[in-house]
C-alpha cells in the first residue's frame, strides 16, 4: 500500500478452485444445483473451474510479476467442515495456510472472504440460511478460520454480496440452492444480517487489529419516468438492491420506512436480534458494474416493481447485457460514504465481460481496458473529492465460471483456455499491471 491505497484482484473458491471432490473437500449448494437439468447455461459446472487447486503457486507468480499487490480469494467452507459443522478437514485447512503462505512469500497481500456463496450441501439439507440455527453453523465456521488463519490475516470481509445470494438463491431458484418464494427469502436474509455481524464481532474480538468489513453488491437506481408511480418503484428497489444489508449493519434496522412490504420479516425476529444485527466494522466493500431503471410493475410479487433492461433502453452494455456505467459507481462510494458508520470504503470488485478473440496467442480486449479506464477514473475522482475510498479490486484475476451463466462470460484480467488451463495475460492485465506500478511509484 504505498500510495495508501489498495489495488487489488478478486476472486472466488468455487468459481476457481475445481478439484471439488479432491482431498476430503464436502459437497456445496452450488455442486449440487449445477447437475441440475438446465439451471446453468450449456451444462456447465464447476468441478474443474481453472483448477486453482492445482496451479495456485503458478497463478500467484503471475501475479506477482504483474506488480499487483493485493489478492482477495475465499475460503470454501465445505472444504473446511465437509460436513458444514462437525469434524475439521486438515487438509483443506492446510490448502488455505499454503496459499496464504505463497502469497506473504511474493510480496501479495491476502485478503479472504469467508463466504462467496458455496454453502455447505449437508446444512442445505437443514434447511440451510432459512433455518435459524445457521447463524451458529455459520458462527462455528468462523471462529474455526480465525483460529487457523488468524496469524496471517490481517484483511477479512464475512460475506460476498449477501442481496444476491439471498434473492437469487431463495427467492427466484434461479442460483443455488434454488429456493423460492417469500418466507424462504426473508428468513434467509434475517438469518444472513445476522450471521454478517456476528462474523464481525466473532473476528474483532479474537483480533483486535484485523481489518474487517463485509461486501455489498450495489448499482445506482433512477427511475423510468417522472412519474411518481416509477419514482416510488425506484425507492423500493434501491431498499431492497442497495439498503437491505448495510442498514441493518449500521445499527438502522431493515429499510422498512421505504419499502414497507419488508415489514413481514419482523415474523423472523427474536429477543436481542435488532441490537444483534449491527456490529462495529471497519470499512466495506462495495461491488458495482452498472446501474438500473426502475418502472412500476403491479403485477410483479412482493416488490411491484420491474427493471427495465439495458437490451431493451439500447444502451452501451457488456456481454453479461449490463449497462455500461462509470458514474454510478461514484454516486454508490458517495451514497455510502452518507453513513456516519462507514469509514472506510473498498472498491472489491468492479470489471466487465466482453468476448475475447484469441490472435497468434495475444488478447487485444480493448473494450475492457475502456471500461476499467472510465470506471476506475470515477474511483479517482471520488478520491479527489474527499470520499473515503481506500481500495479498488478488479473481478477477476482470471477468467472463470460465472455461477447460472457457467462459462460463457469472460472477466478475467488473464484468459485461461479451458480445454488446456493455459493461462494468457490479455492487453486489459498489463494495463492495469502498468496503471497500478505507475500509481505506487507516483507516491
Amino acid at each position: 500500500m504505498k500510495s495508501g491505497f489498495y489495488w487489488g484482484v478478486a476472486s472466488s473458491a468455487y468459481q476457481t478452485e475445481g478439484a471439488h471432490e479432491s482431498d476430503g473437500k464436502g459437497p456445496s449448494v452450488w455442486d449440487d444445483f449445477t447437475t441440475k437439468r438446465r439451471k446453468i447455461l450449456n451444462g456447465h459446472h464447476a468441478n474443474d473451474a481453472v483448477r486453482f487447486y492445482d496451479f495456485y503457486k503458478n497463478d500467484l507468480k503471475l501475479l506477482s510479476e504483474l506488480g499487483i499487490p493485493n489478492f482477495r480469494f475465499s475460503i470454501s467452507w465445505p472444504r473446511i467442515f465437509p460436513d458444514g459443522i462437525g469434524p475439521v478437514n486438515r487438509k483443506g485447512i492446510d490448502f488455505y495456510l499454503q496459499l496464504i503462505d505463497t502469497c506473504l512469500q511474493l510480496g501479495i497481500e491476502p485478503w479472504v472472504t469467508l463466504f462467496h456463496w458455496d454453502y455447505p450441501l449437508m446444512l442445505q439439507y437443514r434447511g440451510g440460511w432459512t433455518n435459524r440455527d445457521s447463524v451458529n453453523w455459520f458462527s462455528e465456521y468462523v471462529h474455526r478460520c480465525v483460529k487457523e488463519f488468524g496469524s496471517s490475516i490481517h484483511h477479512w470481509m464475512v460475506m460476498n454480496e449477501p442481496v444476491v445470494f439471498t434473492g437469487a438463491g431463495h427467492f427466484l431458484g434461479v442460483h443455488a440452492p434454488g429456493m423460492k418464494g417469500i418466507s424462504n427469502y426473508l428468513a434467509a436474509v434475517h438469518h444472513v444480517a445476522l450471521s454478517q455481524a456476528a462474523g464481525i464481532r466473532i473476528i474483532k474480538e479474537a483480533i483486535p487489529n484485523a481489518h474487517v468489513g463485509t461486501t455489498f453488491s450495489c448499482s445506482k437506481i433512477d427511475a423510468y419516468s417522472e412519474s411518481n408511480r416509477d419514482k416510488v418503484a425506484a425507492v423500493k428497489v434501491d431498499a431492497i438492491l442497495n439498503r437491505l444489508f448495510i442498514d441493518p449493519l449500521a445499527g438502522l434496522g431493515y429499510p422498512i420506512i421505504d419499502f414497507p412490504n419488508l415489514r413481514k420479516i419482523e415474523k423472523y425476529f427474536q429477543c436481542d436480534d435488532a441490537k444483534n444485527l449491527s456490529a462495529p466494522f471497519d470499512f466495506i466493500g462495495i461491488q458495482n458494474y452498472t446501474r438500473e431503471v426502475v418502472a412500476s410493475a403491479w403485477w410483479m410479487p412482493f416488490i411491484k416493481a420491474k427493471i427495465i433492461t439495458a437490451e431493451k433502453r439500447k444502451v452501451f452494455r457488456t456481454a453479461m447485457n449490463w449497462e455500461v456505467y462509470p458514474s454510478g459507481i461514484y454516486e454508490m462510494i458517495k451514497k455510502f460514504s452518507s453513513y456516519p458508520a462507514v469509514k472506510e470504503i473498498i472498491v472489491t470488485e468492479n470489471g466487465a465481460s466482453f468476448h475475447d478473440n484469441v490472435i497468434n496467442e495475444n488478447i487485444n480486449d480493448h473494450l475492457r481496458i475502456n471500461f476499467l479506464q472510465d470506471y476506475i477514473k470515477e474511483v479517482e475522482r471520488a478520491r479527489q473529492d474527499g470520499y473515503p475510498v481506500k481500495g479498488y479490486f478488479v473481478w477477476s484475476f482470471t477468467d472463470n465460471f460465472e455461477w447460472a451463466e457457467g462459462y460463457r462470460p469472460r472477466f478475467g484480467l488473464v484468459h485461461v483456455d479451458y480445454k488446456t488451463m493455459k493461462r494468457t495475460v490479455k492487453e486489459s492485465g498489463h494495463w492495469y499491471s502498468k496503471y497500478v506500478q505507475e500509481s505506487e511509484a507516483r507516491t
